[in-house]
């Protein structure tokens, strides 16, 4: 795996060919990235790689913030950021806000945000409120630039148009974000992917990559795509988490590696994924995604084979969010993709409320299909998901 070590001369010159990059003075962003770059320590904990053609350059391992923070002192915050993770994603939609506001005091704790690099993004059904957002997520930051601003969860390819691009364009040439790009949970991210490839202006991109997308052709060709087009790829949803009790049944052993550690691992060994964002909501988490990240023992063939054979034996446990395959099968109103998403909150991540309050949040006619209905969306799914017992079971726990 290739690594590339953040040197404080390379961090000084990235920022500011950044900041060139998007038309702003230098001299802001070059007198903060001085400031910054007087006590670098905690810049070479962790291995960086190039953000696509930004030229910035970025450490592998970022910490995801939808999980609850601590207003006064996060102490996951300080830990991560003592071991070199200085890079926090966070968006409007995080707790309504909170989470923004606990990001900006614990900025303020270690010495001013230019320490940080900072995500946030904007669910916006329109372009105007896309644009819009961003004052809403520099006051709650209380910051007056972000570093990558994305539109939150773009499903259909048709999103990824001019009209995004000339938007993003002149957030930056405002100097409220330094990047742009969208983030997507589902949908068909191959052809999210491609488009964004073959339009050009996409900084990077936020999707859902795992072990159990090795060997998916069509993706890896639309990987490829962005990579040649200079656009940066950052995953989330790395541990492709199914019930617990359904992951048991692979004893998973290492000598070097936990199975959440091996999964991470096996994320990095792809070079085109840049970053990887994950929510670590406790100290033992941080403390092991950290040290996976700063191993440089890569995974064994036995441990990538284990991988391979959990994958296999969970499939029908794991929605890939491809909504465009069973909801479109159905009608263009169903959500099963959301559905067990947040079935999947409940049962991996034991985020029950959280999972309630957005399970509720959908239409009650998008998530009440018939029997029918599910038959269909069932003989589509590529992972042989059981979609009519899935949702039946999303309504017992989650609809209450």
């Amino acid at each position: 795996m290739k690594e590339c070590n953040l040197k404080r001369r390379q961090f000084l010159k990235s920022v500011a060919l950044s900041a060139a990059t998007i038309g702003l003075s230098h001299q802001p962003f070059a007198a903060r990235a001085e400031a910054a770059a007087l006590n670098t320590e905690y810049l070479q904990k962790i291995p960086h790689r190039p953000l696509g053609n930004t030229g910035a350059s970025v450490p592998i391992l970022h910490i995801g913030t939808a999980q609850t923070l601590d207003q006064e002192y996060d102490k996951i915050l300080h830990l991560l950021f003592r071991e070199g993770v200085y890079w926090l994603d966070t968006a409007l939609s995080y707790g309504w806000g909170s989470s923004q506001k606990a990001i900006a005091t614990f900025a303020e704790q270690i010495g001013g945000r230019e320490k940080l690099w900072l995500t946030s993004k904007s669910g916006s059904y329109s372009l105007n409120g896309f644009i819009e957002d961003i004052d809403e997520c520099l006051a709650d930051l209380r910051t007056d630039y972000l570093d990558l601003y994305l539109r939150h969860s773009v499903g259909d390819a048709d999103e990824i148009n001019k009209d995004l691009i000339q938007a993003g364009e002149q957030l930056k040439k405002s100097g409220k974000t330094r990047f742009f790009g969208f983030s997507s949970h589902g949908g068909d991210v191959v052809a999210l992917l491609n488009k964004a490839a073959q339009l050009g202006g996409i900084d990077a991109i936020l999707f859902s990559y795992n072990f159990r997308r090795y060997g998916h052709r069509e993706l890896s060709l639309a990987m490829d795509n962005c990579k040649e087009a200079g656009i940066g790829l950052i995953a989330m949803k790395t541990m492709g988490a199914v019930p617990r009790d359904a992951e048991a049944v692979l004893d998973f052993t290492s000598q070097n590696f936990t199975l959440g550690q091996a999964k991470l691992k096996s994320v990095w060994a792809d070079e085109r994924i840049d970053s990887v964002v994950v929510e670590m909501d406790s100290t033992r988490v941080a403390r092991e995604n950290v040290a996976a990240a700063q191993s440089e023992v890569q995974l064994s063939a036995t441990e990538v084979h284990q991988l391979g054979r959990l994958a296999a034996m969970t499939a029908s446990y794991s929605c890939q969010g491809c909504s465009h395959l069973c909801e479109k099968a159905v009608n263009n109103r169903a959500h099963i993709a959301d559905c067990l998403r947040y079935l999947m909150y409940h049962e991996s991540y034991g985020k029950t409320d959280k999972a309630k309050e957005l399970y509720h949040q959908i239409p009650l006619h998008s998530r009440s299909l018939t029997i029918q209905e599910t038959t269909l969306a069932q003989s589509v799914c590529p992972q042989g998901i059981d979609i009519k017992t899935r949702l039946e079971l999303a309504r017992k726990l989650l609809d209450n």
